[in-house]
């Protein structure tokens, strides 16, 4: 059987690269070069984490994205019937940006599920960083079909929210099934 796949998308200079390596800093398999270069990523990468699923890592789109990317990416989407989730990565000092509509609007126009992650909260005020949350929980709450409502808060460098999310990838994927209080 096919294994099931997550994605991690983002646009250049998200922290996309940081994040992947901490949360699978535990997973020798998932190598992910972290460059100083915004828009290192050019092409794909799968990663098979164990026999467990596959992850994706897609190349930033905005500031030196690639020229196929939007071609590459779409196709992508409208293929993988075994995309289980898809992460969009969202800087937390800046918010959404324009650019970050581009992710959004592909996800929305091919009813791909989705969960918005806030990356680089160690670098924000807290005053800053309530703003931009609450920016993009009123976003989703209005503006979104296929968004998942809970906003993922994650600093690779700290390592905050990195467990969390972890775990959410890991019940998404089938590995960490849900237990009811007693």
């Amino acid at each position: 059987p096919l294994l099931l796949q997550v994605c991690f998308i983002g646009r250049s200079n998200v922290g996309k690269s940081s994040l992947i390596r901490a949360l699978f800093s535990l997973s020798p398999e998932v190598e992910v070069r972290v460059s100083k270069t915004p828009g290192h990523t050019k092409k794909m990468n799968f990663f098979k984490v164990g026999k467990y699923f596959t992850l994706v890592d897609m190349p930033g789109y905005g500031y030196r994205a690639p020229q196929d990317f939007v071609e590459m990416v779409e196709a992508y989407l409208q293929e993988r019937r075994n995309l289980k989730r898809t992460f969009l990565l969202v800087d937390g000092v800046v918010g959404l940006q324009k650019t970050d509509y581009i992710g959004i609007e592909m996800l929305e126009e091919f009813g791909i599920p989705y969960v918005m992650v806030l990356t680089k909260i160690d670098r924000a005020s807290k005053g800053l960083l309530l703003k931009n949350v609450l920016e993009i929980q009123e976003f989703v709450n209005k503006k979104t079909q296929g968004c998942f409502p809970q906003l993922f808060l994650v600093s690779s460098l700290e390592f905050s929210g990195v467990h969390l999310l972890r775990c959410f990838i890991a019940h998404v994927t089938g590995n960490l099934p849900v237990v009811e209080a007693s």
